[in-house]
């Protein structure tokens, strides 16, 4: 699977890992008070405390670092509905929808920069990989990962997670991006409605 998200050099040791971490960390921050467009490399750099010459290491520009973090953030989605989730000993189905949709909205409310980029849609929409655009990035993952889990093929599922995805983000946008409606109201919402199509396809 090609990425866009590349490295100039891996951090084979633990120190140029901790120093990348601090990077990420230092980005995640800076895009939380001042957005995408405000944070610069040398802004990175200085938060991190590190030379930006360092920060050059491993990376092109400010766009790879965001990348990077975008990453990080799909990874620790995709471990955490991994590490939650027993579907085999579920009451219901459903709970397993509630869950995903809960921990994206932890996600949002808590993890640093993650609500100004996401998974990087509102900076490109095939900022995670070149060839497909983020959300079935996304979808496809999560088909793989309930497939692994529920012992149903993946690519049966990857239809309807698609269509489920883009349905509960969109209603999710009205809470957070648009912030037209209560923001829990919006959360139950998004829940509601994609039990209802997932209960009808699946």
């Amino acid at each position: 699977m090609a990425s866009s998200v590349t490295l100039r050099k891996q951090p084979v040791q633990q120190r140029s890992a901790k120093r990348v971490e601090q990077m990420l960390e230092a980005c995640a921050a800076l895009i939380d008070e001042l957005g995408y467009d405000g944070v610069t490399t040398t802004l990175i750099a200085e938060r991190a405390g590190v030379a930006v010459g360092s920060l050059y290491q491993f990376f092109p520009d400010k766009r790879a670092v965001v990348q990077a973090l975008t990453k990080r953030n799909l990874d620790h989605f995709t471990a955490e509905i991994d590490r939650r989730l027993d579907w085999e000993h579920l009451a219901n189905w459903w709970d397993g929808v509630d869950e995903i949709i809960d921990i994206y909205v932890e996600m949002y409310r808590t993890v640093p920069g993650f609500a100004r980029v996401r998974f990087g849609d509102v900076i490109d929409l095939r900022f995670i990989e070149d060839e497909r655009d983020n959300n079935t990035v996304i979808a496809e993952k999560l088909a793989g990962l309930i497939a692994a889990k529920t012992n149903m093929p993946a690519q049966s599922l990857f239809r309807q997670i698609t269509v489920a995805n883009e349905i509960g983000d969109s209603i999710l946008a009205l809470a957070f991006r648009r912030r037209l409606f209560d923001e829990q109201e919006m959360v139950e919402e998004a829940k509601r409605v994609v039990r209802a199509y997932l209960a009808r396809e699946l």
